[in-house]
């Protein structure tokens, strides 16, 4: 190998570094502060860049957080976020990760109720997809007797993602109406033993229609 060759594929792994650099600091700004309050300065800072070379690697604040929700979701441990087969766990176990895996990105959606994000900005081909899996897998445990099958899918999976996003994304509320937030251990514990408990009542076998 040639010293030449040696000196490009560096340059090539220090771009490599860098854009992962800015991609890395636009989702921390992106998922703190939503889109409309993110600027590309503050990702050039977070970075350690200037703001020149952000655009070097990226056309704008769209392509960039286009780049940053793909990133972020083929980023996800898909071998630990699987539903499980039983399901009276489904909710505990989404809860979980949400809290270990989704918390930041979900702090992320709430923004798009109060803000206007580009269409093609969102992930929601990825993010459709994922929602989707849940209610085909809503429909798999209905085939096997393990779902009220007079129960709508979509609805348990609205129904599921509601109780385990909610006290997430509004711990003030969360804190008022029960005391504690879900930054407290304890409290993820008992919110996850009563989903727990809620799921085994919904979904007890001897009374589903097989």
């Amino acid at each position: 190998m040639t010293t030449w060759m040696v000196k490009q594929m560096g340059e090539i792994r220090n771009a490599e570094r860098t854009r992962k650099a800015i991609v890395e600091a636009a989702r921390e700004e992106f998922f703190e502060k939503g889109y409309s309050g993110t600027r590309i300065e503050s990702i050039a800072r977070r970075a350690g860049v200037n703001k020149q070379l952000i655009y070097h690697y990226f056309k704008g604040k769209e392509h960039l957080i286009q780049e940053t929700i793909d990133s972020f979701v083929t980023s996800l441990p898909t071998g630990k976020i699987t539903l499980p087969d039983n399901p009276a766990d489904i909710a505990a176990f989404r809860l979980k990760v949400n809290l270990d895996h989704l918390r930041e990105f979900l702090k992320f959606t709430a923004w798009e109720a109060v803000e206007s994000i580009p269409e093609n900005s969102r992930g929601e081909k990825a993010r459709k997809k994922v929602l989707e899996s849940y209610n085909e897998h809503m429909k798999k445990q209905q085939v096997e007797g393990k779902v009220p099958g007079e129960l709508d899918p979509a609805l348990i999976t609205l129904m599921m993602s509601s109780l385990t996003i909610y006290p997430l994304l509004y711990p003030n509320v969360t804190r008022m109406i029960t005391g504690r937030t879900l930054d407290e251990p304890e409290f993820q514990e008992q919110w996850a033993q009563y989903l727990q408990r809620i799921c085994e009542r919904i979904f007890r076998q001897e009374d589903n229609p097989v």
